[in-house]
Formats: structure tokens, C-alpha cells, sequence
């Protein structure tokens, strides 16, 4: 009986600190924006790139937020860094489409011309 006693209250300590913690700071959403983000040249479209930056930042001060202790102002950190990656993506794609809708039209421009 007292054997089951001690297990019990370790066993009861052991959940006591894991809650007192709390859960981990996930990384893992954000870190895949800003990756997707990168690869889509995001870096080169001025819009973009400030977004991608600003999610670079809010990225690293969650992580620093984490380590002290703040997780749930780090949570609401990723959430924005996640945001601001995705953002940067779509304007990537955006200033993608724009130049490819350009040159589609100054092809049709030139096909007119040519048919004159």
C-alpha cells in the first residue's frame, strides 16, 4: 500500500510539472510559410519581401517569447508570422501573374502587327 502511495503522488508530480509548462510553441506552420515564401521568390518582389522579412522577425520573436516563458504571446506571434509568409507569397504570385499577363498581351500585340 505504501508502495502504490509514492508511485501515486511521483506519478502525480510528473503530471503536475508537464501541466505547469504547458504545451510546446509550435514552429513548424511558420517555418513552412517562410520556406514556401523563399521559394517563390518572394525576396524579389518588393512587397513581398517586406512581409517575408516582417514574418523572419515575428518568427524569431516568438521563439524568444517561448524561451522565456510566454507562450501563449508566442502562439499569437506564429500565428502573425504565418500570416504575413502567406501574404508574401501571394504577392510573389501576384507580381508573377502581372508579368505574365504583360507579355501574353505585348505577344498579342505583335501578333496584330504582324498581321496587318
Amino acid at each position: 500500500m505504501r508502495h502504490m502511495l509514492m508511485v501515486g503522488s511521483l506519478l502525480l508530480s510528473v503530471v503536475a510539472a508537464g501541466c505547469a509548462s504547458g504545451p510546446a510553441v509550435r514552429t513548424e506552420a511558420s517555418t513552412s510559410a517562410i520556406r514556401a515564401a523563399e521559394e517563390v521568390g518572394a525576396g524579389e518582389v518588393p512587397r513581398a519581401s517586406f512581409h517575408l522579412q516582417s514574418a523572419r522577425e515575428e518568427l524569431a520573436g516568438a521563439k524568444d517569447l517561448a524561451s522565456r516563458g510566454e507562450k501563449d504571446k508566442a502562439a499569437s506571434l506564429l500565428l502573425r508570422a504565418e500570416a504575413d509568409a502567406e501574404l508574401a507569397i501571394l504577392l510573389s504570385r501576384e507580381q508573377t501573374e502581372k508579368s505574365e499577363a504583360a507579355q501574353a498581351m505585348e505577344r498579342v500585340r505583335q501578333l496584330q502587327n504582324d498581321n496587318r
